[in-house]
């Protein structure tokens, strides 16, 4: 296996809008180990072009998603300064391969978190304040026909993402209990809570720190962490409009051109 090739197809497929076949069908032995480093290899490329990393986003946070994919744990990618759409900018759609919407709680940390050992209250206490955010994931495998060694190799399916423009003290709302519901162009289309990302979405940012760790990596200060789906995605066309509405967090929206 090319760690640097299966990267460069990824970052090609990412910049001609053109998807590559499954790297699980193209290389058949690919681990999610394998993966992680094909995942990095990119960020790295990415980060030599000037973009600069401002956060992590947690995927795979709902035991549905974990069965389907047959893993005990979510996965992770990394976030770029590019990746940020400010809320009331238009998102170009063919910008993007198949991109799909979600809504999640973002937190924005204010200390550094390093496991391993990390716990909810940890997070907690390390969290400047949580955020609407609305991710749009996206992949460079065609028809999203993916396995996790797929996913995980091409940053986790990152597409872009919005985050609302309210930050709530995390000691003002019990996140467990937040109901989120999403609309797409007017109409409720998916509602849940947060006890849905691993039963409380601080223990998504936990298990993040902890993973990390394996690789003597930390969470930093004024990192933004996209803490995982509340709801399935919803696919996004041009002239589409969302909004995801939490409560007691705000709401945030995004229109696709």
């Amino acid at each position: 296996m090319n760690t640097q090739a299966i990267s460069d197809a990824l970052l090609d497929a990412e910049s001609t809008k053109k998807p590559i076949d499954p790297l699980t069908v193209t290389y058949p032995g690919l681990t999610a180990e394998e993966a992680y480093r094909v995942q990095l290899a990119g960020v790295q490329a990415k980060t030599r072009q000037g973009r600069r990393i401002v956060g992590k986003k947690i995927g795979l946070t709902s035991k549905a998603m974990q069965d389907l994919f047959g893993v005990p744990e979510p996965d992770y990618g990394h976030l770029f300064d590019s990746m940020l759409v400010p809320e009331g900018q238009p998102c170009r759609r063919a910008d993007l391969l198949l991109p799909r919407v979600e809504g999640e709680v973002a937190f924005v940390l204010k200390e550094t978190l390093k496991g391993p050992g990390v716990t909810i209250a940890d997070v907690l206490r390390a969290t400047e304040g949580v955020m609407p955010a609305i991710e749009i994931v996206d992949s460079r495998i065609r028809d999203w026909k993916i396995k996790l060694p797929d996913t995980v190799a091409d940053n986790a399916s990152s597409g872009l993402f919005v985050l609302g423009g309210r930050m709530t003290p995390v000691k003002e709302i019990d996140l467990r209990l937040v109901g989120m519901y999403l609309e797409k162009n007017g109409q409720v289309v998916n509602s849940g809570a947060g006890v849905a990302v691993l039963g409380h979405p601080a223990a998504s940012v936990a298990w993040l720190a902890n993973k990390m760790a394996e690789f003597d990596i930390s969470l930093g200060t004024g990192e933004i962490i996209l803490s995982g789906a509340v709801t399935a995605a919803v696919e996004a066309a041009a002239g589409d409009s969302f909004h995801v509405f939490f409560q007691g967090l705000g709401s945030v929206g995004v229109r696709f051109v």
